[in-house]
């Protein structure tokens, strides 16, 4: 499928919210790429398509999971939202035809982030989280991080994230926890090797 076909896809499947969001992700992803240097056609790609698991009912992602035998872990078995990114990257491949792996890794981590994020699934990510919609106590200071500190902004999204979930009482993913110790600890690295 070409672009136009992708978009008319999801215009037709997505909320007009959802579909309206997803715009949204795809114009500050393409201002992202072009900040920190990463591919433009991977990041327009992985942004357009990131949330086309989104239509989906809990059920209808358990289900889709077990079908293609993604881990469902307890946190994931209790909140199966959690699964739209994973699902997302299997119907980005099999209905939309994308193979790039790089392009479905960046899908599939786009909710919960993950160790060893590239610049591509940190930018999905990021723009997932600060596009002009959200509204949310920190998202201005992390916008304003994102444009010259893309390590800086991920982490800062991943604390506000974590925060927010425990406070809800919601489940938190270890894969949050594991992308925000994983920048920090890189991150303390750079500096001791500059020192």
């Amino acid at each position: 499928m070409n672009w136009t076909e992708i978009e008319d896809d999801l215009r037709k499947r997505l909320s007009p919210k959802r579909f309206k969001h997803t715009q949204n992700v795809v114009e500050v992803a393409h201002q992202l790429a072009d900040r920190f240097g990463c591919d433009q056609q991977q990041v327009r790609l992985a942004a357009l398509l990131h949330d086309c698991a989104k239509h989906l009912t809990d059920q209808q992602q358990l289900d889709y999971a077990k079908k293609h035998h993604l881990n469902i872990d307890p946190v994931c078995q209790n909140d199966p939202q959690l699964l739209h990114g994973p699902v997302a990257a299997v119907l980005a491949s099999e209905r939309y035809g994308i193979k790039d792996p790089a392009i479905l890794k960046a899908i599939e981590c786009h909710t919960t982030g993950s160790k060893n994020m590239t610049t591509l699934d940190k930018i999905i990510y990021l723009a997932d989280y600060i596009e002009k919609d959200r509204c949310f106590p920190g998202v201005d200071a992390i916008r304003q991080m994102a444009e010259s500190d893309l390590d800086r902004a991920t982490i800062m999204a991943l604390t506000n994230c974590i925060c927010h979930v425990a406070e809800t009482e919601a489940l938190l993913h270890q894969n949050t926890i594991e992308a925000r110790n994983d920048l920090i600890i890189k991150q303390k690295n750079i500096l001791y090797k500059s020192n």
